[in-house]
């Protein structure tokens, strides 16, 4: 046999053996395609999905919601939160700038949250009655009597007050939808108040005033923003979209309302009002005058942001299909824009709630018997931060708190509108 005849009976033995292989593995059992592929994992996302995943890992955005939600609960009911109504004097009007009172939360080795029940002191009997003495002098007469026992406070530490939650106090309505009268703490006995963020000068609770004025103060921010964000979305989108003499007046028109002062016009504003008008139509006009200055910024950034969609496809695509202008404005443009308004209207919340603090303080928004954090800043005055500092301190402190959420929330929120970014 010759060296080709060999070769050539090679190359048919590993055909040959090619083929059987073939066969067993047509024979064979089906591989598992999970052995085989590499483990993938697809996750499809809007883009709403995309910004909460990328919100919630912004740790202090999300715990600014919080405290937000936190703020906003309290304000929808602060009946349920507040131990007392905002003017209800303590004690018959004896615990009068009275300092924050201890909470003891240990009793015997045992949790039980209680205070301690405190009255006024008995004043004692005369051992004899001196007669007030006349002195006669030419042009005037002085009369000197005894010296006036003041009668002071008692703290009964013998036997304690528990803190019950949930329990029954005074009757409130929430929300005008139904009345009740479950609270989330009060105490057992209710002779003995509890204030542990200390009392006014009227022997006030300052923690139930400071969460019946947060209805008013976080209330007036939200409705404020709310008619900004009316205002600002439509003459913004409508001078970006259409451009030309809509757009130069708009803006001519956004020019004149920012070229003045925000303080005085605020202030003529306000002392414009009629001294004598009801609450609820006053605070109405609040919310509304703060809402009249505070538009033209959110629409000048729509304004910009409508410039750069009006010429994108799905704008043009929408024109050659036949849509009208308000079908293309609320149907393709508001959408575009909704997260960017989403996060402006957040920054824009802590701006109200302080320019009705400011003017409050100043005495310019609202007036006493209504209570908001601006007016128990007002009610606190310059001696309560060295004599009383917690009625300064508690309102303060509030609205700083207030404050720092909403900037840490629309921090969060901005970064999240994209969240392609890095």
């Amino acid at each position: 046999m010759n060296s080709l005849e060999l070769q050539s009976k090679g190359l048919y033995e590993q055909y040959e053996q090619s083929a059987i292989d073939a066969l067993d593995v047509v024979d064979a059992e089906p591989l598992d395609e999970k052995a085989v592929q590499p483990d993938e994992v697809l996750y499809a996302a809007s883009q709403w999905q995309l910004m909460w995943r990328k919100f919630r890992r912004n740790r202090v955005a999300f715990l600014g919601g919080v405290i937000i939600l936190i703020y906003y609960v309290c304000a929808l009911a602060p009946g349920f939160f507040a131990p007392y109504p905002a003017d209800e004097y303590l004690l018959h009007g004896e615990l009068i700038n009275q300092a924050p009172q201890r909470i003891r939360l240990m009793d015997d080795g045992r949790f039980m949250p209680h205070i301690y029940k405190i009255a006024p002191e008995e004043k004692p009997e005369p051992e004899e009655t001196e007669t007030p003495q006349f002195t006669f002098t030419p042009g005037r007469v002085d009369l000197e009597e005894p010296e006036a026992f003041e009668p002071g406070l008692v703290v009964d530490e013998t036997q304690p007050v528990p803190i019950k939650f949930f329990a029954r106090g005074y009757d409130y309505n929430v929300l005008g939808l139904f009345e009740t009268d479950i609270h989330l703490f009060q105490p057992a006995d209710p002779e003995a108040p509890i204030y542990f963020m200390g009392t006014d000068d009227a022997s006030r609770d300052m923690f139930s005033r400071i969460i019946h004025g947060a209805q008013i103060s976080l209330s007036i921010g939200l409705i404020g923003v709310v008619f900004s964000l009316v205002f600002g979305t439509v003459l913004g989108i409508a001078s970006g979209y259409y451009g030309g003499v809509v757009d130069d007046l708009i803006q001519r028109l956004i020019e004149l309302v920012r070229s003045f002062p925000t303080i005085p016009l605020w202030m003529a504003l306000f002392n414009a009002l009629p001294p004598h008008m009801p609450m609820l139509r006053k605070y109405f006009l609040i919310t509304l005058i703060l809402s009249l200055i505070g538009w033209t910024w959110l629409a000048r950034q729509l304004r910009g942001k409508v410039l750069s969609l009006r010429n994108e496809e799905f704008v043009t695509a929408a024109k050659l299909a036949g849509a009208s202008d308000f079908r293309i404005i609320f149907r393709h443009l508001l959408p575009a824009t909704f997260s960017h308004i989403v996060v402006v209207s957040t920054l824009a919340l802590p701006a109200m709630i302080l320019a009705e603090t400011a003017l409050s303080y100043l005495g310019l928004g609202l007036q006493p018997p209504t209570v908001s954090w601006g007016v128990l800043l007002n009610e606190a005055g310059i001696n309560a931060v060295t004599i009383y500092p917690w009625q300064f301190a508690v309102p303060a402190i509030s609205v700083a708190i207030a404050i720092l959420a909403f900037n840490f929330l629309g921090d969060g929120l901005r970064d999240a509108s994209d969240p392609y970014s890095l």
